[in-house]
């Protein structure tokens, strides 16, 4: 290997990076450090299509132990028809009573599965991807109601039950606080899936709470949704243009 080149750093100036042949786009990584080693498993190197099939994998050991579950997160919503922004993991929901059997059955299908310092899940790791074992979502108990009204979808080709897009954007206003109040990700499923969502509901539900009824009002300004009655429940989808949005031909 070539000896690094000699770099004279001047008063006042920052220095510049020594050159090798041998690195990466030339440039030599810091002494005493090296390139981070790539993932071993046999997943594909796709971080969405890795997340895919963990969930995929999940969803068959859970369906053959048994209890009842629902998928939940960014991938229940890829489900419905959002596109694959998935985040770091892939999250399943059951009920408190089936926690340990479906933690058993992961475990039996080769799953490694950890306690988390919350007290309202537990973790795994398959194929380098993280998995979240949910039994309390925004702070509520997953109850068979909740689990009843999910439907059963296809996800990258393997069917498994996910939970409604009236109950994960329900979830998502229930989880927001003034330490998290992130719009960001709410408004595309918003916007996607207007006519799944059962506003009514979530106005019921939500409506008296700050940080939601600040989203509601942003989807009204937006034209995502309309109320009828600024007093009431009365909330149904509408179709919005780019004028409307930017407010052209005001």
């Amino acid at each position: 290997m070539p000896d690094r080149e000699t770099v004279r750093v001047e008063p006042g100036r920052r220095p510049v990076a020594a050159r090798t042949s041998s690195a990466p786009g030339g440039l030599a990584p810091p002494e005493g450090l090296t390139a981070p080693a790539p993932p071993e498993g046999a997943l594909p190197k796709d971080h969405t299509q890795a997340i895919l099939e963990t969930t995929k994998r999940v969803a068959a050991l859970l369906k053959r132990s048994g209890p009842p579950f629902a998928l939940a997160g960014s991938v229940a919503a890829f489900a419905h028809g959002l596109p694959a922004r998935f985040q770091h993991d892939t999250d399943f929901c059951v009920r408190p009573e089936d926690a340990d059997q479906a933690v058993k059955a992961l475990e039996d299908g080769g799953i490694a599965m950890r306690r988390a310092p919350e007290d309202w899940l537990v973790k795994g790791r398959s194929g380098g991807e993280e998995i979240d074992l949910i039994f309390e979502l925004a702070r509520r108990p997953v109850g068979t109601e909740l689990l009843e009204r999910a439907s059963v979808k296809a996800v990258d080709s393997v069917w498994m039950p996910v939970l409604s897009p009236t109950d994960l954007m329900d979830s998502r206003l229930a989880a927001l606080c003034e330490h998290y109040c992130d719009f960001g990700d709410l408004l595309p499923m918003a916007r996607m899936l207007r006519e799944q969502i059962d506003w009514k509901r979530l106005e019921r539900d939500h409506r008296a709470l700050p940080l939601p009824d600040a989203f509601f009002h942003l989807l009204e300004r937006l034209r995502v949704i309309e109320r009828a009655d600024m007093t009431g429940a009365d909330m149904t989808g509408a179709e919005v243009t780019g004028a409307e949005v930017t407010g052209e031909g005001r």
